[in-house]
């Protein structure tokens, strides 16, 4: 599933590319003929991520003029020049030199202003955004009996943060995955959120995830640079029984609620 860093950059490449006129909207799959029909020959002022959801408003007159989508697992939305759409795409926003097509998303939904307020209003603190307030989720998080590494992935508290984040910045800070919520300090949580704003800020902008920092870099460490879907450089993350590459210590894997997770058992012990 793409972390919130794709989505946030997304909605910036469709701003970019879609915004200086009226974009024909259409569902080549048919799933979404029905809204598409309402939107085509609109302008889109805006796209704006929150978390791993996106919402793409239009300046349709119909009170249902935002395009919801959360890719889930599989989805795919992918802006390229125009051509005739191939596979099957769900939903298609196009213009006279691009279009960006749809597959496969857990969900793509027309709502109203109201309804977009009741989605966000039950996701957590955004790195990404401006307007994040990790205070409200500091005071969830040291009441909480749940891991760290548990409570990373909930999107009801860290909006956008995903696997690869969740495992990256616990490494880079040394915190044990299995640490209840409620035995971190303050100090700890804000370095927490700090190391998500800077990776997830970094992550937008070169789109991958790059993690580990410039002395442990393969070219530094002599060693061949990492071959990997997400196509970043990282500590831990998918590299369970090879070395640390600050310690040497092999790196260990459990699953935890149904997803993996990869940590350094010497550099993130667990503290009496």
């Amino acid at each position: 599933m793409p972390e919130g860093h794709v989505i946030h950059r997304l909605a910036a490449d469709i701003e970019t590319a879609f915004t200086d006129g009226a974009v024909e909207v259409s569902s080549p799959q048919g799933r979404f003929s029905d809204a598409a029909a309402k939107l085509t020959g609109h302008r889109i002022p805006s796209a704006e991520a929150w978390g791993k959801h996106l919402f793409v408003s239009f300046d349709a007159p119909q009170p249902e003029h935002i395009v919801h989508i959360h890719l889930g697992l599989i989805g795919t939305f992918r802006l390229a020049p125009l051509a005739p759409p191939t596979g099957q795409v769900r939903l298609r926003i196009a213009n006279a030199k691009t279009a960006a097509d749809l597959r496969g998303p857990q969900w793509c939904r027309l709502l109203t202003p109201a309804e977009m307020d009741a989605a966000i209003a039950k996701l957590g603190a955004d790195p990404l955004r401006d307007d994040a307030d990790p205070a409200a989720t500091w005071h969830k998080v040291q009441r909480s009996t749940r891991s760290i590494a548990s409570l990373l992935m909930d999107q009801k508290l860290f909006a956008g943060v995903g696997n690869i984040y969740r495992a990256e910045t616990l490494f880079r800070l040394g915190i044990n995955p299995f640490a209840p919520g409620r035995t971190l300090t303050e100090a700890e949580f804000n370095a927490i959120w700090d190391d998500l704003v800077q990776l997830m800020a970094d992550g937008v902008t070169a789109g991958r995830i790059d993690t580990v920092r410039p002395e442990h870099s393969p070219e530094r460490m002599g060693r061949p640079p990492r071959k990997d879907d997400h196509g970043g450089e990282v500590y831990v993350y998918r590299r369970a029984a090879q070395p640390c590459w600050c310690c040497g210590a092999e790196i260990a894997h459990a699953m935890l609620e149904g997803r993996n997770l990869f940590w350094c058992p010497n550099c993130q012990r667990a503290t009496d």
